[in-house]
């Protein structure tokens, strides 16, 4: 079910729902992803061009303001959708168990629930993984897919399910897990961690919402999941990106938290993957080198 609410004010009687100010200036739309989470997302219409839909990154403190360059550039050319995915943002933050599975079968109900063709999808970081994963176990439906510094091409696997069971046992004690996520997002913890993603300095703007967005009730338990390590999945080529029969595309250069060691090896063997390196940046490459970006975007979706 999908219902549309003011860009300039979040009205909504969910339990779960955060006070949270918009990220873009845009009007709102909701979809139910189950009985207990509502999911929210800023939308614009436009009457032609394939729909495009961009999706976060999941860390302590993400929302669709990582994204927001790419909706400002595009908008009024296409429909452009930037969705919070749950635990995030202005989406409700329910105390659930949160999982790669549950982030796939997420974002495989929010962007079905979206009407028109299958769109193009741009995703940040680790929630490619999930894309894949939608795209793999749920048959959601795209017309392509950029990754921007997507995790799981790195030669390190992430820990095992013993070290995230334990890391769960550890962040559920609400005394613990809530003081691990009190030192997070502290201003100059949230700082320090976005200047790692940026080659010069985070933008202000980029680091005063993501502070607010760790104030928002129940900020933590989505926060808490990534830290266990248990988001990530192994063997990501074999398991999700090689399954992925959509043209797809890479956006790379130098991340401080993700290797790309195994990225030729999933260029060599699966022939609807290519990448562009977007130089010099360091994750966030849409704030960072936003035109570059672009023509990367335009380039590889003309080529289509």
């Amino acid at each position: 079910m999908i219902s549309l609410l003011s860009g300039d004010l979040i009205l909504n009687k969910s339990p779960n729902a955060p006070t949270l100010p918009p990220a873009i200036d845009a009007d709102i739309g909701s979809v139910a992803i189950n009985s207990t989470t509502q999911c929210r997302y800023y939308r614009e219409d436009n009457p032609s061009g394939r729909p495009l839909v961009l999706l976060h990154s999941i860390n302590a403190a993400p929302s669709s303001m990582e994204m927001r360059p790419l909706f400002e550039h595009y908008r009024g050319t296409r429909p452009v959708v930037a969705f919070d995915l749950p635990g995030f943002g202005i989406s409700d933050r329910p105390q659930t168990g949160y999982s790669a599975e549950f982030f796939g079968a997420a974002i495989s109900a929010m962007v079905d629930s979206l009407d028109g063709d299958p769109p193009d999808i741009i995703a940040l970081s680790l929630t490619s993984e999930f894309v894949a994963r939608a795209i793999v176990d749920h048959g959601l439906r795209c017309h392509s897919l950029v990754a921007i510094s997507p995790t799981g091409l790195g030669e390190r696997n992430p820990p095992g399910d013993k070290f995230g069971e334990n890391a769960k046992r550890v962040f559920s004690k609400a005394l613990i897990g809530s003081s691990i996520y009190s030192v997070l997002r502290t201003r100059p913890s949230v700082r320090f961690f976005l200047n790692k993603a940026f080659v010069g300095r985070a933008p202000d703007e980029l680091v005063d919402y993501a502070v607010k967005t760790t104030r928002q009730p129940n900020a933590r338990f989505a926060a808490l999941a990534f830290l266990t390590f248990s988001l990530f999945s192994r063997q990501a080529i074999e398991a999700l990106y090689g399954r992925v029969e959509v043209p797809a595309l890479v956006l790379f250069d130098e991340d401080p938290n993700i290797g790309f060691e195994r990225l030729p090896e999933l260029l060599d063997h699966h022939k609807n993957w290519s990448a562009k390196r977007v130089s010099p940046s360091r994750g966030i490459p849409q704030w960072e080198l936003p035109e570059a970006t672009f023509e990367a975007l335009d380039t590889f979706w003309g080529a289509l």
